[in-house]
């Protein structure tokens, strides 16, 4: 039978990293994600599985580690909070410059700035689009509960290493830290030395009996690098064509449409029974993978519905690929908080009946 705990989502995190056979974990405590070293701390996974846990002395040095353990293959990993991700934006860049697998978890916070310690969901864009410079993407998964958080680490690293990319767990606030039951996966053992030699033949491994692997993002020569480029423009097409993650709710017959991730998901599946019991057929596609983004899927129940209301905790950011999704089709409106509020089921859906109710 199944082990089930009630933690909080940064705990679960730290229990899916040690239980999916994680390697090591290099990170700087800031709220609300410290929970998570905290928690590997605690563990002591280096006594069990060998894992190494590592407070860096800066976010800055905790992703330059990650950048360090991926070129050896292994399954390596950071998480931090909103201002600290902006810090590791450079060696975010670099690992998908590389082509490097890692997991990086982002529990948001309000901003911009120090902002508060309070949730938040405006580092979309900085997720998304690529915080770093370059044209860059990283795979990027939104939890809505701690089991969530507990699978997507292994979730992330099968992705990461799949199609040699950063894979980012872009969780809130109120996920880190709310407190639900989890129910544990088996655990699963570090790989060997010999079995990430052969399962990663480009990892740098020792030289001995094959050429010499060079892991690298930097091309002097433009044609060079513009053919680097072309490749990974080449492997994002092929991650949105088979990688897209999403659920619905009520949506078979649905007339109206909530889109929301993450907490606001939560909060809108609600929304969706009270407006329902109040006549109105509303239903809520939630992006379980926001980078590749279920363009198609809410392009399809654009043709269907009337409206569509995204809702997050930001000034509006995820409302622009939710449009351009739509391309016109029906009306696409925006509800949001900011600051570190955080919307109850009755504004957002004062909000719906504000909108749409006309």
């Amino acid at each position: 039978m199944a082990e089930k705990i009630l933690m909080k989502g940064n705990e679960a995190i730290a229990h899916g990293a040690i239980r999916c056979g994680a390697d090591g974990y290099f990170g700087y405590p800031i709220t609300p994600q410290s929970e998570v070293m905290e928690t590997l701390m605690e563990e002591k996974p280096w006594e069990t599985t060998g894992m190494v846990v590592l407070q860096a002395e800066s976010e800055t040095s905790s992703i330059n580690m990650v950048y360090g353990g991926a070129t050896t293959g292994k399954k390596v990993m950071t998480s931090s909070s909103s201002l600290g991700i902006s810090l590791m934006a450079e060696g975010l860049s670099y690992l998908a410059g590389a082509e490097l697998p890692c997991v990086v978890v982002n529990v948001m916070r309000g901003g911009p700035g120090l902002g508060t310690i309070q949730p938040g969901q405006a580092d979309y864009f900085q997720a998304v689009k690529g915080g770093g410079h370059g044209d860059y993407k990283m795979i990027v998964l939104a939890p809505a509960s701690a089991q969530d958080m507990y699978d997507y680490v292994g979730l992330g690293f099968d992705l990461a290493f799949k199609y040699r990319i950063p894979a980012m767990i872009l969780s809130d606030g109120v996920i880190g830290q709310m407190m639900e039951k989890v129910e544990l996966g088996e655990m699963k053992p570090r790989r060997t030395d010999e079995e990430v030699r052969q399962q990663c033949p480009w990892a740098l491994t020792g030289k001995k009996g094959r050429d010499r692997n060079i892991i690298t993002s930097l091309a002097l020569d433009p044609h060079v690098q513009e053919q680097k480029n072309i490749k990974l423009q080449a492997k994002y097409k092929e991650i949105q064509e088979n990688e897209v993650r999403y659920s619905t709710y009520l949506t078979e017959d649905a007339e109206y449409l909530f889109v929301a991730y993450g907490s606001m998901s939560r909060i809108c599946e609600a929304v969706v029974d009270q407006a329902r019991e109040a006549g109105y057929k509303v239903g809520l596609l939630r992006p379980v993978t926001l980078f590749p983004f279920p363009e198609k899927q809410i392009s399809e129940l654009a043709s269907q519905v009337k409206g569509i209301l995204t809702v997050e905790m930001s000034a509006g950011q995820m409302v622009e690929d939710v449009r351009l999704a739509v391309n016109g089709k029906v009306p696409v409106e925006f509800f949001g908080r900011m600051g570190g509020m955080i919307p109850s089921p009755e504004d957002v859906l004062e909000a719906f009946y504000k909108t749409f109710k006309k």
